[in-house]
């Protein structure tokens, strides 16, 4: 049985470099990730639309839409969901997943704070 080989332990920030509601994008091991701060949790994708292989991570945040009847509409989980700047297709940042096709899913990568760096591992 082969070992698994430890994640990388990368520093792509100071956490006052990158405060709530702001995004950094990163090059780490030749991949550009974007770097993104909500509300205090770190999340990175890789910057690359499965589309047409756009920057993803330029894209605009939103808040997910939601609706309970056709005159209704309402927000939830503001600025976690990414629109492609290309195509406008849209990812949970949480989880990389496209929104109209979950199977479809942009790369995550783990990213957290450690005392004051913002760190991600690949």
């Amino acid at each position: 049985m082969a070992k698994r080989q430890a994640k990388q332990r990368y520093v792509v920030a100071r956490t006052e470099e990158l405060p709530p509601g702001q995004r950094r994008i990163v090059t780490v091991q030749g991949r550009e990730i974007g770097v993104f701060n909500v509300g205090g949790e770190y999340f990175a994708l890789l910057n690359y639309c499965p589309h047409r292989s756009a920057p993803l991570c330029l894209g605009r945040l939103r808040p997910l839409v939601t609706s309970a009847d056709v005159p209704q509409v309402g927000h939830e989980r503001e600025n976690e969901i990414l629109k492609c700047p290309w195509h406008q297709w849209e990812f949970d940042i949480r989880t990389g997943k496209a929104l109209f096709d979950p199977k479809l899913a942009v790369r995550t990568y783990e990213a957290k704070q450690e005392e004051d760096q913002v760190v991600i591992y690949l």
